[in-house]
C-alpha cells in the first residue's frame, strides 16, 4: 500500500503548538480530556485543511470531535489515530503531526500521545480508507519505524520513512 502517495509534505508538522491548561478545580478529568482532545483536533483538522481537499473546516473539525467521544482514537504506544468518513473530505486524506512531550489523549496504555495520524475519506471510500488504514496500522508496529518518526528533522523524512517501510 502506497500511503506516502496521499500525503504530501504541508500535511507534515513536526511540532504540534496546541498547549493543554491544566484540568480546573472541580473539573471532571474526563471533562477537561474531552476539551483537550478538541483543542488537539482543532490543530490537526487544520493540517488537513493544508491539503485543500476540505469542504467546510469547522463541519470536519465537529465529525472528528463527534467520532472522538465514541471510542479514543490512541491505539498506545503513543500513538493516535483519528479516523474518519466525513462529507466534509472532498477526496481521501491523511497527515501527520508530532508532539515531542506529547499529550493526555485517553491511550489504553495511559502514555502521552506524540504521533498522530490523522485521516479522513468521503463516505464512498470504504475500499481505501480500510486499505491505508490497515497498511498504517501494520507499520506502527514496529517500534524502530516509530523511533524514527520521532527523530526525523524535516517533513520530507517522514514521508521517506513511510516509503521506507511500503
Amino acid at each position: 500500500m502506497n500511503i506516502s502517495r496521499y500525503m504530501t509534505e504541508d500535511a507534515v508538522k513536526l511540532e504540534m503548538e496546541t498547549v493543554i491548561d491544566p484540568p480546573e478545580e472541580g473539573q471532571s478529568i474526563e471533562r477537561w480530556r474531552e476539551q483537550a482532545k478538541s483543542l488537539i483536533l482543532l490543530e490537526l483538522v487544520d493540517l488537513l485543511n493544508e491539503t485543500h481537499r476540505v469542504g467546510n473546516r469547522n463541519k470536519l473539525l465537529i465529525d472528528f470531535v463527534n467520532r472522538e467521544k465514541k471510542a479514543s482514537t490512541a491505539i498506545g504506544h503513543g500513538i493516535a489515530f483519528p479516523h474518519i468518513r466525513s462529507m466534509q473530505a472532498t477526496e481521501f486524506m491523511i497527515a501527520f503531526a508530532r508532539s515531542h512531550t506529547g499529550y493526555d489523549y485517553g491511550a489504553p496504555d495511559s502514555a502521552p500521545v506524540r504521533l498522530f495520524f490523522i485521516m479522513a475519506a468521503p463516505p464512498y471510500e470504504d475500499n481505501l480508507y480500510l486499505k491505508v488504514f490497515k497498511a498504517l496500522a501494520e507499520m506502527l508496529q514496529y517500534e524502530s519505524f516509530r523511533e524514527e518518526l520521532l527523530s526525523v528533522t524535516s517533513p520530507g523524512e517522514v514521508l521517506r520513512a513511510i516509503r521506507a517501510m511500503e
